[in-house]
């Protein structure tokens, strides 16, 4: 299976600049990236030759394929060339337009019946501009959406911005998306574009769990966001818990940003990881081992426009479990 890393990010954010350095490094050469057009990415003096109209083979190595229509066919595309032997490559990295939602493209990867049997997806790395994102937080929702869809964020134009101004920036991107690990475009390539395995989720340690069930939740009325966090000491019932997010997500999915957990399941030694974007729920997986920290479910959701309150009273009543304290 060959894994596609979705690059995305505000309008005017720096994924071009970012594209244009990831694509010159050694780390990139059995890439294949799937761009908007070829031009706004400068390719010319790196192109070594075009081996169809969408196509071309960089210096480099990497191969870039440009999107005139959907994303699917692009990729459709890529993998006949691959299947005929005329290109390889080990993983695909997809630019986005700066408006883009990322959900839908992950649902390609997931619902198309011939992309899921030779692509997967790799997770999203969106760039947040250090400068003006204090502010396209506050009026885009778009830009909201994509740092909340993000496995990863990549800060950019670090050295144009203050470090208050940076740091109370990160204090935002935590809010919005507590369970994504931020690194900065001036990062090493490996460190920017490691795969992200969202079968393994890094999920943010809750405070400690001082009574039988633990609950936090994070408002920010200006960004119309809430980033939800549960954590239960009972073993949870994994046929119940499967049924109860279903039905959490064929009714609220749309407002559902993201989900990350890693669950303590009844009769399993190991923790079990679940991780969704909207109505796009990833196969779960089993953990080699429990992060530090008492073994305990621990799940973080982000929301727009939706209750927390009413999400922890439907778990519990559907669980079965006791539920001994209100939303903190």
């Amino acid at each position: 299976m060959i894994g596609v890393t979705l690059l995305t990010g505000f309008l005017g954010s720096g994924k071009t600049t970012l594209l244009q350095r990831l694509l010159t490094d050694p780390a990139m050469a059995n890439a294949a990236v799937l761009i908007n057009e070829f031009g706004e990415v400068g390719l010319d003096h790196h192109l070594l030759d075009r081996i169809d109209d969408n196509v071309v083979l960089m210096k480099s190595g990497c191969i870039c394929c440009t999107v005139r229509g959907e994303v699917a066919d692009a990729l459709m595309n890529l993998n006949s060339l691959r299947t005929r032997g005329e290109i390889d490559f080990d993983r695909v990295v997809i630019e986005t337009t700066g408006l883009a939602d990322p959900y839908p493209v992950l649902q390609t990867l997931r619902a198309h019946p011939v992309l899921r049997s030779h692509f997967e997806n790799a997770g999203v790395l969106t760039t947040v501009d250090a400068v003006n994102a204090a502010r396209q937080v506050e009026h885009r929702a778009e830009a909201v959406r994509q740092i909340a869809a993000a496995d990863r964020l990549v800060l950019t134009k670090t050295d144009l911005a203050q470090d208050e101004d940076v740091s109370a920036l990160r204090s935002t991107l935590a809010r919005i998306n507590p369970a994504a690990p931020v690194v900065t475009g001036a990062d090493d390539t490996n460190t920017i574009i490691a795969r992200l395995d969202p079968a393994l989720p890094p999920v943010p340690d809750t405070q400690d769990v001082e009574t039988h069930h633990h609950h936090h939740h994070d408002v920010n009325e200006d960004l119309g966001v809430v980033t939800f966090s549960l954590t239960i000491e009972e073993s949870v019932d994994w046929t119940d818990f499967g049924i109860w997010l279903t039905l959490l997500l064929h009714r609220y999915g749309d407002r559902i940003f993201r989900f990350k957990g890693i669950l303590a399941i009844a009769g399993e030694d190991r923790p079990v990881a679940v991780h969704g974007v909207q109505h796009l729920v990833h196969a779960p997986a089993h953990m080699t081992h429990w992060p530090n920290g008492p073994r305990v479910s621990r799940a973080v959701f982000i929301l727009e426009g939706i209750e927390p309150e009413r999400i922890r009273r439907s778990f519990y009543a559907f669980m079965g479990l006791k539920d001994t304290k209100a939303v903190a």
